[in-house]
């Protein structure tokens, strides 16, 4: 299976997923809901094992979510977290379809995951939250970034089509390529903000847009 694939996941490929371990029976619950490529169920696997590795419990609220495969997974990582949301604008209408197989195979999930069409900003945080997005568009990883900091939230972002147009590089790009100038100021905008920061990478053979970002208010740091 080539985990960058962008051809969609159906029962044809169940073949692929037959072990016991857990990826293996999301990845078949992804497949019988026939809405997901290859490529976007690795990158939330990969992202969630790592933002679960530091950040356990919380609210999950998962911003700019697409089909919300990462909040699943998050929940299913960590059960002490209560529920989770999933933001996003325009949801995509097969998305209850995805939510559906992952509750059928794992019904502790069941009415613990809220899906809201609305914009990100509408959405109130809080400290407890654990704020996540997995390739939120250009621009729209600042908001994400900058509403968790507002909330003192902890956050995770895969952040992906960098527009250099409109998002800030620091002044770095004489030293670094452009879209990873925007990352370097983007983690240094958290340090600012009394973030600690950690800089994680998914492997590039799912995405080359692989940085991951993560950060938490520095109690360390008092007011």
């Amino acid at each position: 299976m080539n985990p960058s694939s962008k051809s969609r996941l159906t029962e044809k490929q169940l073949s692929h997923f037959t072990g016991t371990i857990l990826f293996d029976g999301i990845a078949r619950a992804v497949c019988r809901a026939g809405t997901l490529p290859a490529k976007e169920l690795y990158e939330a696997w990969e992202v969630a094992r790592r933002v679960r590795r530091k950040y356990r419990g919380g609210r999950v609220v998962d911003l700019a979510c697409g089909h919300g495969l990462l909040a699943h997974i998050l929940l299913l990582l960590d059960n002490t977290s209560p529920a989770a949301i999933a933001i996003d604008v325009h949801p995509p209408k097969n998305a209850r379809r995805l939510s559906a197989e992952l509750i059928k195979a794992w019904p502790r999930l069941n009415g613990r995951i809220r899906y809201q069409a609305s914009e990100i900003q509408s959405v109130p945080l809080f400290p407890s939250d654990l704020v996540v997005s997995v390739h939120a568009c250009g621009s729209l990883t600042d908001t994400v970034l900058d509403r968790a900091v507002a909330a003192g939230a902890r956050v995770a972002v895969l952040p992906c089509c960098h527009d250099l147009a409109r998002c800030d590089t620091g002044g770095l790009e004489g030293w670094l390529d452009g879209p990873l100038a925007v990352d370097a100021t983007r983690a240094a905008r958290l340090r600012s903000c009394g973030y600690q920061v950690l800089t994680r990478v998914i492997p590039d053979a799912i995405t080359p847009k692989n940085r991951l970002l993560m950060g938490h208010p520095d109690q360390s740091i008092s007011g």
